[in-house]
Parts: structure tokens; C-alpha cells; sequence
């Protein structure tokens, strides 16, 4: 369990809220809006009416003794920019904040955050992958060279082992996983010996090698 502070709750950031209270964190959210501030306390630990461009009304929050302090202010970039920059002049251990254009991520990456969050552009790119690409069930990008894909067991490899398949060395893939049923079998590697099956496979692979393949 993480201590987080979560600084806007707008339709973003109440999601985010709502993901957390599921995992079970302690969440600490604020808005400068009464009514988002009232809506949101059932689903939060704690939640305060501020302006988080105020230095002192940041300081009264403590910001040194959260795990993760989140930004998902939408609308306004130069109050998310000023609290970014804010949080990490009050010593935030982790400042993510959200971006909603190519030069906002810059910015706040200039101005004190660790990491950026751009829920439209990761959005659209793995709806452009999922709904476009046969097979696909699901796509999470790792990084500009490596993504990890849910996908349909191929009919050429049913009834064959990975290892018969040699899969890694022919698409520079490798199988994390199968699952049939519902249940998920992480044992995946060269010398799994059960077959594979119609059903679904965790796949770690070069995005461009997918993209090539299909």
C-alpha cells in the first residue's frame, strides 16, 4: 500500500481514483472545485478544496511523506506546470504528471516531473494496434522497441510445443505465457513441453517485427 496524492479530479483523475482505492491505497486528492472535491470522497481516504499553485497550501499537505504524487489537472497547463514544478521544490519523492500535447510532456519533464502520462496518445496507439492488427486482443507498449501483446494461438502452431516452434529465433518473440480457460500458465520457454492451444498467448516482441509481420 502507497501513499499517493492526486492533484485533479476531473474524469481522469477520478478514474485514477477509483483504480486506486481497488488496489487498496491510501489517496489524498485535491481540486480547487468544491462540488468534484465532495464527489470523490467515497472513493478517496482524504480529499481538501485547494489551489495547488498555493506553495503554503501544498506545504500544509506534506508533500515529503507521499509515495507518488500524480497531476491529472486537464484544461489548464500553466497551473499543472506550476504545480508540478511546485511538488518538486517541496521535496515529492515521484511527481507523474498528465500531458495533453506533444510539447506539455516536454515541459513538465523540464519542470519537475519523473514521469508524464498523455492518456490520448497512449490511448490512440493501442487502439490503432488492437482494432487494426489481426488477431490482437491486447497491446501494452514497454518502450519505443518492445511491447507485450494477448493474441490468438496462430492455427500453424497448435498441437506443437514452444520449443518445436522455435518461435524466439524465427520472429525474435518470446511467449510469456498461455492461457486456456481463464487460467494463465507462466511456465513458457524453450523446453515447455504442452501444447499449444487455441486460446491466447502473452507475447513479448519487437514492436517493428510485429508491425512487419502483421
Amino acid at each position: 500500500m502507497k501513499n499517493i496524492l492526486l492533484i485533479g479530479l476531473g474524469r481522469f483523475g477520478r478514474h485514477i481514483a477509483l483504480q486506486l482505492n481497488k488496489l487498496g491505497h491510501e489517496v489524498m486528492a485535491v481540486d480547487i472545485n468544491e462540488e468534484r472535491v465532495n464527489e470523490s470522497l467515497t472513493i478517496v481516504t482524504n480529499a481538501q478544496i485547494g489551489d495547488s499553485t498555493n506553495t503554503e497550501f501544498l506545504r500544509s499537505l506534506g508533500i515529503g511523506n507521499f509515495d507518488v504524487c500524480i497531476v491529472t489537472i486537464g484544461g489548464n497547463f500553466q497551473n499543472s506546470l506550476e504545480t508540478t514544478s511546485l511538488l518538486k521544490e517541496l521535496g515529492a519523492k515521484l511527481v507523474v504528471s498528465r500531458a495533453e500535447r506533444d510539447v506539455q510532456e516536454k515541459f513538465l519533464l523540464r519542470n519537475g516531473a519523473d514521469e508524464v502520462i498523455y492518456p490520448e496518445k497512449q490511448v490512440a496507439n493501442w487502439a490503432a494496434i488492437r482494432y487494426t492488427a489481426d488477431h490482437i486482443r491486447d497491446y501494452i507498449e514497454v518502450d519505443d522497441a518492445h511491447a507485450i501483446f494477448e493474441v490468438e494461438v496462430p492455427k500453424g502452431w497448435i498441437g506443437k510445443t514452444v520449443g518445436e516452434l522455435d518461435i524466439r529465433r524465427k520472429y525474435s518473440i518470446n511467449i510469456m505465457a498461455t492461457k486456456e480457460n481463464g487460467k494463465i500458465n507462466m511456465a513458457q520457454n524453450h523446453s515447455f513441453g504442452s501444447r499449444c492451444l487455441q486460446r491466447t498467448a502473452k507475447v513479448f516482441s519487437h514492436l517493428t517485427e510485429v508491425n512487419e509481420d502483421g
